[in-house]
């Protein structure tokens, strides 16, 4: 009652006025409002995107440069063919990529205001949507290789051998496992299942749109296929857009089109060994 008595008499200002002198007594301290976050709808995460990819292939195009260079080669169509083929320059682009990928989503991201593991989905998930993944990406990796089987076709893509044993002459079969499992599966993944996924599944697109739109341009991504195996990644791109939907799990993709590429790389090695 008395301090609403001061209230009425015009005297609560000049209370909160002492409180403010009287260092004994300071004022509660007033935290401005969070700043508003924002997600990449479906043209901001498409423009964002091409930057993303630029960077990576600018990373990748660096390393072949200089691996040219280095070689004492010329910078012409036959020079960057020759260097292409070569198992250690693939290996050492693909790791170069990553980095880029990295700084590139970076700036993106750090303009929504969000954070860079839960705006793509950096979020591990249960052991159960783990082994459910596994087996669904066996199956439908055996169901295609029983039809390039049935078809009479090669399992494996036949540049990938050629791959193989040109890194095994430099030593740097560890470096390709390394690329190829490690670093092409972050990149990519963090790419197409985490940028694209997140920003097109909240545009008019929505999860399922998102979903195939972003499997779409992962497999144009590997051109160096031809129409059979990209119909492959296809599909194992559709599989990891809907785990990536039903699970929110990012790290699920990464983990099992890790695996992929690692049985991939063994399977090829194998094939062409024996």
């Amino acid at each position: 009652m008395l301090i609403n008595a001061r209230c009425l008499r015009g005297r609560c200002h000049e209370g909160l006025l002492m409180d403010a002198l009287n260092p004994d007594t300071p004022p509660s301290a007033v935290e401005p409002p969070p700043l508003p976050t924002r997600v990449w709808k479906f043209w901001g995460t498409a423009l964002w995107g091409l930057v993303i990819f630029i960077a990576m292939f600018l990373g990748q195009v660096a390393v072949i440069v200089w691996r040219i260079v280095a070689q004492g080669g010329e910078l012409s169509a036959g020079g960057i063919t020759h260097v292409v083929a070569d198992g250690l320059t693939i290996s050492l682009s693909v790791l170069a990529g990553l980095p880029m990928v990295l700084l590139a989503l970076w700036f993106a991201i750090h303009r929504t205001r969000i954070s860079f593991a839960d705006y793509l989905g950096l979020h591990w998930t249960s052991w159960r949507n783990v082994i459910i993944g596994v087996v669904s990406l066996i199956v439908l990796v055996g169901a295609w290789d029983m039809v390039s089987r049935a078809a009479g076709r090669e399992v494996a893509p036949g540049f990938m051998g050629d791959v193989l044993k040109s890194a095994q002459e430099h030593s740097a079969l560890w470096l390709l496992v390394i690329a190829f499992a490690v670093a092409a599966p972050l990149w990519e993944e963090l790419f197409a299942r985490g940028w694209l996924y997140r920003g097109w599944s909240e545009s008019r697109l929505g999860p399922y749109g998102a979903i195939l739109l972003s499997s779409i341009v992962w497999t144009v991504m590997h051109l160096q296929y031809d129409w059979f195996f990209l119909c492959q990644v296809l599909t194992i791109g559709l599989l990891f857009g809907y785990l990536r939907f039903r699970t929110g799990s990012t790290w699920l993709t990464i983990l099992l089109h890790g695996l992929n590429n690692f049985a991939a790389t063994i399977q090829t090695w194998w094939l062409a060994g024996s």
